[in-house]
């Protein structure tokens, strides 16, 4: 059975920045399961495990656009630092926050001043190219309720939320 739309994937993984630097891997542990064509990856490793079948070894080369996307100068802004009253605010903290387009998004701290923070609504993989060496595990049809629910119920599909 090969990786197409509504298949359950459950893949070993391991993923690296240009200078080899390793940034996550699934070795050691589970694999990571999900539900193929259904937004669960970066829409470059998606486009790399379609067609693939399971015992398929391979590597995947994802540019920055096709991963985490461009980093964007807008979404980095100094904000008073009165909005964050009462906090002890310090860099490399993580906080949910509206973006530009009011919708919810993560930022982190960069910089702390007298009178300002600096955060930044990057995803922080964002601009950087990145490699996969990926291993599929297995691939199997989707349970009728995980395809209602969207997301995967386990290996076997029959864990329960």
């Amino acid at each position: 059975m090969t990786i197409s739309q509504d298949k359950v994937v459950a893949m070993h993984y391991t993923v690296t920045d240009p200078q080899g630097n390793e940034l996550d891997t699934s070795a050691g542990g589970e694999p990571l399961v999900f539900l193929f064509g259904h937004g669960s990856l970066i829409p470059g490793l998606e486009q790399a495990l379609a067609g693939k079948a399971a015992g398929d070894k391979f590597k995947a080369d994802i540019p920055a656009a096709d991963a985490y996307g461009e980093r964007h100068d807008a979404l980095t802004q100094a904000v008073p630092k009165s909005m964050f009253e009462g906090m002890d605010v310090a860099v490399g903290m993580r906080f949910r926050a509206a973006g530009p387009d009011g919708r919810e998004q993560s930022v982190i701290v960069l910089e702390v001043t007298e009178d300002e923070v600096v955060v930044d609504g990057n995803h922080p993989l964002s601009g950087i190219d990145l490699s996969f060496d990926v291993e599929v595990v297995m691939v199997r049809d989707a349970t009728d309720e995980e395809l209602d629910h969207g997301h995967v119920h386990g290996l076997d599909g029959h864990a329960g939320h």
